[in-house]
């Protein structure tokens, strides 16, 4: 029996003090690269985002050698999403008593990567019920459906058919 492989691992960054558009034009650039590859370009961008999704990125890898057993030579980039995260707002002090807000924004840096040399299905002896859950049908298939096909030659009149325009 065939059982699906996990070749899949990620890593999550939460609360980091950047804005998420900031994150997301450097996110761009690896996704669907190879890990290799991806640390050289993050080293060699001027920006200021690259270092903790640098750290993301090798955290990701150490968890897949550590959990798959994986190489780093074999490694992608499959997805990167950044999304934002809360808001910290404080109020500064201004003249006259008054208060003037600053909001710092944070994001959440998800990367997950895959494995390629790893096979997608593992040969096993035994049976387990769940392999097959695929074969049951969904309940909104059950209800009978009629397809009908017209097909335009054969229903041609004297006139020449719905298409024939004059």
């Amino acid at each position: 029996m065939l059982k699906k492989v996990r070749t899949e691992v990620y890593a999550l960054g939460q609360h980091i003090s950047m804005s998420a558009h900031k994150a997301r034009r450097v996110i761009d650039q690896i996704r669907g690269r190879s890990y290799e590859e991806t640390l050289m370009i993050l080293e060699l961008m001027p920006y200021r985002a690259c270092y903790p999704i640098f750290k993301l990125v090798y955290s990701a890898a150490a968890n897949a050698s550590y959990i798959l057993g994986s190489n780093e030579t074999n490694l992608i980039i499959k997805k990167a999403e950044v999304n934002e995260g809360t808001t910290v707002k404080k109020l500064k002090p201004r003249a006259r008593g008054r208060g003037y807000p600053i909001k710092r924004p944070t994001c959440h840096i998800h990367i997950v990567v895959k494995d390629i040399s790893l096979d997608e299905y593992v040969e096993r002896d035994f049976l387990d019920p769940d392999d097959f859950l695929w074969l049951k049908k969904p309940r909104w298939k059950n209800k009978y459906t009629n397809i009908i096909y017209h097909d335009m030659d054969s229903n041609m009149d004297s006139s020449g058919g719905v298409w024939d325009k004059k």
